[in-house]
């Protein structure tokens, strides 16, 4: 039985490492707190990442909607009727029918 005792008194902690149940309170209390100010570190860093990449799409669909307004304003020059009748008589040779050339059919 002693030497139950000795082997059971080995295995027990020094006095000087024993936590009482306040100090290890306030450990865990530290641990979390250090968890949680890496967690706010790691989010701030993520959420100025995404707001860096939101101001790029920003930019990007400025830049898409002004190509856009310039398309359209293209498409309108060419589609206009003024030119599509010139280019018409110029490559196509088209023209009006005389009065002569129109034939009215009814039925």
């Amino acid at each position: 039985m002693t030497q139950g005792r000795s082997f059971t008194a080995r295995l027990a902690w020094p006095s000087a490492l024993r936590l009482n149940p306040r100090a290890l309170l306030v450990l865990l209390l530290l641990a979390g707190c250090l968890a949680s100010a890496l967690a706010v570190i790691a989010i701030s860093h993520l959420t100025r990442e995404e707001y860096a990449a939101l101001q790029q799409l920003e930019r990007e669909q400025q830049q898409l909607q002004t190509e856009w307004g310039q398309l359209l304003l293209e498409e309108s020059a060419w589609s206009s009727p003024a030119r599509i009748e010139r280019l018409a008589v110029e490559r196509l040779e088209m023209r009006l029918p005389g009065v002569d050339e129109v034939e009215v059919i009814r039925r």
